[in-house]
């Protein structure tokens, strides 16, 4: 773009801290808050700063491009919503606590847009009425709202954030997987222009609902979501979304149950230090209520139950541990010494790691005492088998049985095949070619715009600050002023050239602040290129330097304009 205007530091909103505020976590946290980029207004609630503002207002520019690309069409839809599409969908109740929810001044319910699926819905309903009409994409790029319960890790994890979501509507699901691939092929260029380490991989739907769910991951330390990575073949999933085949074993040999006596053994590592086994001879058996009726969930002993899966397989029913009021109510529960053999009216699910023909050491359902032989699906039946299992580094590879890496990282996207689920609740349907109507499919896609300055924070910096990928930088290039009036001069006449040119300029011209202060700062702002007019700008020499590898080299004026337009 020709005569970029010059950003000048003296005239900038935009002050660099030179401590971490005291309550960040994270590195992009601490980083985005030093460098001057955002300012905390609340708890999960932050104000964008001229140079935040420039870099969010680039990741949008991206990713509205690739969207443009694939022939989805932009909107912009209320953030404040009506509660009715929601209690059709279920989603009123099913997003629980995390649901804003507020009352206009007549007592009418709303509540403010956590995702727009509903509403997308209702507006193609309105608005596509015959065959002819589909297929169609829409998108906006707009803030939502989650009422988080600790918001926390900066812009990482806020109650307000800025995200692209999408939604395809098709006529069958042909179409639906079309549209699908369309948007997983433009997430790919748009993670690559944004310069993006991730990696795509399988997950659940959870309160969004639907069939085929693939997310797009940033691995970074500061990341909340877990993944496994298999080094031999393509498999990546969420650990939430990993299953296992049930693989039943033979159990013919297997001697019949028999109780033992194993006094004050109410743990499995008390259980297994007296009998003398691994904790993965024996069988954990958790007690949960799921809406107030208990379930057991078996694990292997050397396990641990990953409550998060088993909140999700009785979703939208609440989940909680049984407690000692419900021992004491139900006195057949023996605590420390449950087994799945006899449990009286107690729904059993299992990991399918429990699979029929495996023989366990479990409790007898008496004080002091386990059982040891007894086998599933010969002296006890599970009610329904679910990967409840905590994931854990080495597990093998449900593809092809290598051991898996686990690793930490950010979601920066989301694409769900939805089907007809929220079609049906809002009866989305237009004529066919035979003039009968048709039941429309869905698909959803989400990018979090503000997450992706985060995610690119995480993986980009170093020890000095900020480094940004050009394509997302609030600027091409930093020029330093060194502090004499010469070098001031030099520096601002080489920013309006470069300016003039088309580079995107960011000059630091202020005065009364020290060369090394300015230094300091240029690195933490972390603009691809930096400019230095220095010791020997009365000769018209320049230093300029590559932020991200470090490298200097002088250059006359002229040399430098031409290799920054170049």
């Amino acid at each position: 773009m020709a005569n970029a205007p010059v950003q000048r530091m003296s005239q900038l909103m935009a002050k660099t801290l030179r401590d971490d505020p005291a309550d960040a976590e994270v590195l992009s946290h601490k980083l985005l808050v030093r460098a001057g980029y955002v300012r905390r207004t609340a708890a999960g609630i932050w104000s964008w700063l001229p140079l935040g503002k420039k870099v969010l207002s680039n990741v949008e520019r991206i990713v509205r491009e690739e969207m443009d690309a694939i022939g989805a069409q932009e909107v912009l839809l209320p953030a404040v919503l009506p509660r009715e599409p929601y209690d059709a969908t279920g989603r009123w109740d099913e997003y629980g606590p995390e649901l804003f929810r507020l009352k206009d001044r007549k007592g009418g319910d709303y509540l403010l847009g956590p995702t727009h699926e509903e509403i997308f819905t209702l507006l193609v309903k309105d608005q596509c009425t015959s065959y002819k009409d589909l297929p169609v994409i829409l998108y906006q790029i707009q803030n939502k709202y989650r009422d988080e319960a600790r918001p926390r890790a900066g812009i990482l994890r806020g109650r307000e954030f800025l995200m692209k979501d999408s939604y395809s509507f098709d006529l069958a699901d042909e179409g639906l997987a079309e549209s699908y691939a369309l948007h997983r092929q433009a997430y790919q260029r748009i993670f690559a222009r944004l310069g993006l380490d991730y990696r795509i991989c399988a997950a659940t739907a959870g309160a969004m609902g639907g069939s085929k769910s693939e997310e797009f991951l940033a691995p970074a330390e500061a990341g909340e979501d877990t993944f496994a990575d298999c080094p031999n073949c393509d498999f990546a999933a969420n650990t939430e979304a990993i299953h296992y085949d049930l693989k039943p074993v033979d159990a013919t040999d297997v001697p019949a149950a028999e109780d033992i006596p194993t006094p004050d053994t109410p743990t499995i590592e008390t259980l297994a230090a007296q009998l003398g086994v691994p904790a993965s001879a024996t069988l954990k058996n958790l007690l949960v209520k799921v809406d107030g009726e208990i379930v057991a969930v078996g694990v292997p002993g050397d396990r641990e139950v990953d409550m998060g899966k088993v909140e999700a397989h009785f979703a939208p029913a609440t989940v909680e541990i049984v407690t000692e009021a419900d021992f004491i109510a139900h006195p057949h529960l023996v605590r420390g010494y449950v087994g799945p053999q006899g449990l009286d009216k107690v729904k059993y699910i299992a990991d399918p790691r429990v699979a029929p023909g495996t023989s366990w050491i479990t409790g007898a359902n008496k004080a002091d005492t386990h059982a040891k032989n007894v086998v599933a699906g010969r002296d006890f039946e599970v009610d329904e088998y679910v990967d409840v299992v905590v994931v854990q580094d080495g597990d093998p590879c449900p593809k092809c049985g290598t051991g898996l890496k686990l690793d930490r990282a950010i979601e920066i996207g989301h694409i769900f095949q939805l089907g007809r689920k929220y079609a049906d609740a809002l009866k989305l349907d237009v004529l066919g070619q035979n003039g009968k109507p048709v039941r429309v499919t869905m698909g959803s896609y989400g990018i979090g715009v503000s997450r992706a300055v985060a995610a690119l924070a995480e993986q980009t910096a170093d020890d000095k600050g900020l480094c940004w990928p050009k394509e997302v930088a609030p600027a091409d290039v930093h020029v330093v002023a060194a502090g004499k009036a010469l070098q001031t001069e030099l520096a601002l006449d080489v920013s309006e050239k470069l300016a003039a040119a088309g580079v995107r300029v960011l000059v630091d011209d202020r005065a009364g602040v020290s060369p090394g202060v300015k230094f300091t700062d240029s690195e933490l702002i972390g603009v691809p290129q930096i400019l230095v007019a220095g010791r020997r700008a009365a000769e018209g020499i320049v230093e300029l330097k590559d932020r991200r590898t470090g490298q200097r080299e002088e250059l006359t004026v002229e040399e430098a304009i031409a290799r920054l337009t170049n």
